[in-house]
């Protein structure tokens, strides 16, 4: 005889592999250690086999457990937007949304291609500027709400996440050991610029501008071509360029960059399909890793 899956045994058994052991799975849906191990053993006693194995002091997905998380994750999304469209107010009207050059492809597609879906009425203008232009249009009303990158988060606004500032150049390139060092810099309102100079006074490395424009597809023709390195965030570097770290930025004679917030701004007295956006914007950033090794604790 069939039985339906209850979804709140496979949102167990999400949250174990996402959290990574029982206990802080536990944690995440607040309960006890025991009722999440006993919400993971009803599961496997519905399906008739073993989600997890033991490894050495942490547990691992079994083969069954492999099979179900692809199709555990697409039941759960999709009760969340069907549960999500029949339950959100539905908004009309324009939004204008501030966001950097440096991180818009790395993560705002997702962000506006969920809030479409969730909010098909609303228009969203993009407006692509450095931060600091961002900032200034977001008190002069030019925008509604704001991603910015920073060294610090400003009056409104709260961080998402913390990113390092890296080098980067091509692969296999050479432009990192010229002397002076070709650098693509952005433009004079990229914070990132003011940054790097000072690290590269700071170790007296002799540099030259050969990009000074913010628009990253300049930026990556130069890098490309291995005419010069830049400084980007981590989590936006492109899989075709390489991160000058460690022996390659010793020989190189990099200076290290600090660390920027990534920040979201949304002032008081948002409309409410504005307020929905930024509720999108949080909670793209709040997404964990994922993997499959796992500990009990």
């Amino acid at each position: 005889m069939r039985r339906d899956l209850d979804l709140a045994l496979v949102r167990a058994f999400l949250t174990v592999v996402e959290s990574g052991g029982i206990t802080r799975a536990a944690a995440a849906l607040g309960m006890s250690q025991a009722a999440a191990s006993q919400q993971i053993k009803r599961l496997e006693e519905a399906l008739d086999c073993r989600l997890f194995e033991r490894q050495g002091r942490g547990i691992v997905l079994a083969p069954a457990g492999e099979r179900l998380l692809a199709q555990a994750r697409r039941l759960v999304a999709m009760n969340d937007e069907v549960w999500s469209s029949m339950r959100t107010p539905q908004f009309e009207g324009e939004v204008r949304f501030g966001v950097p050059y440096d991180i818009i492809g790395s993560f705002v597609p997702p962000i506006l291609r969920g809030f479409a879906k969730a909010q098909p009425r609303v228009r969203v203008s993009l407006v692509c500027e450095d931060s600091k232009i961002v900032r200034e249009q977001l008190k002069s009303g030019g925008v509604d709400l704001a991603l910015t990158t920073e060294t610090e988060c400003g009056r409104h606004g709260e961080t998402l996440r913390t990113d390092r500032l890296v080098w980067v150049g091509t692969p296999g390139g050479d432009a990192h050991l010229k002397d002076p060092l070709p650098v693509s810099l952005g433009a004079p309102t990229c914070v990132f610029r003011p940054i790097a100079i000072e690290a590269l006074g700071k170790t007296r490395r002799d540099w030259r501008a050969v990009c000074e424009v913010s628009r990253l597809e300049p930026v990556y023709a130069v890098l490309e071509a291995g005419l010069a390195v830049a400084p980007l965030l981590r989590s936006s570097v492109p899989e075709r360029f390489e991160i000058l770290a460690g022996a390659a930025a010793r020989a190189a004679k990099l200076p290290s960059l600090p660390e920027f917030r990534i920040n979201l701004y949304a002032p008081p007295g948002l409309s409410p399909a504005a307020r929905d956006l930024a509720d999108h914007v949080r909670a793209s950033f709040s997404g964990r890793p994922r993997g499959n090794q796992m500990s009990n604790n």
